[in-house]
């Protein structure tokens, strides 16, 4: 019985070698390349969502009430967002030249790449 299972074993590696094998090709199809942090799809696969794009006023109208009503607190976080991204800039600049640390650069940690996507509108990437 214990042969068995290590036949089963041997088997089951074997197909998931396989199934990577496929799936790298699958992503080699998908993917032109890969650009600082960012995959840019190739032009078929990027073209297809477009065809689902919404218009701004078209996804008020069809929003639901509540998240109308709730946006304006959503967005309240946004305020925070950006003095906490001011407060980290001006810190960065006065203290870390005073201890010897070096800086790091924003872009490393935020990625903001919503507005290359072709399919969203307006309202999406924002949000």
């Amino acid at each position: 019985m214990t042969h068995r299972i290590d036949e089963l074993i041997v088997k089951i590696k074997e197909l998931e070698e396989e199934m990577e094998i496929e799936f790298q090709r699958k992503r080699e199809d998908l993917l032109t390349r890969i650009d600082r942090k960012c995959f840019r799809l190739s032009e078929e696969v990027a073209l297809q969502p477009r065809r689902f794009k919404q218009g701004e006023v078209r996804f008020l109208i069809e929003a639901r009430l509540l998240n109308i009503l709730t946006a304006p607190v959503i967005y309240s976080g946004f305020i925070v967002f950006v003095l906490l991204d001011l407060l980290v800039f001006v810190y960065q600049g006065i203290c870390f030249p005073v201890y010897g640390i070096s800086k790091t650069k924003r872009s490393d940690y935020l990625v903001f790449d919503r507005v290359d996507f072709p399919y969203p509108n307006a309202i999406e990437k924002f949000n």
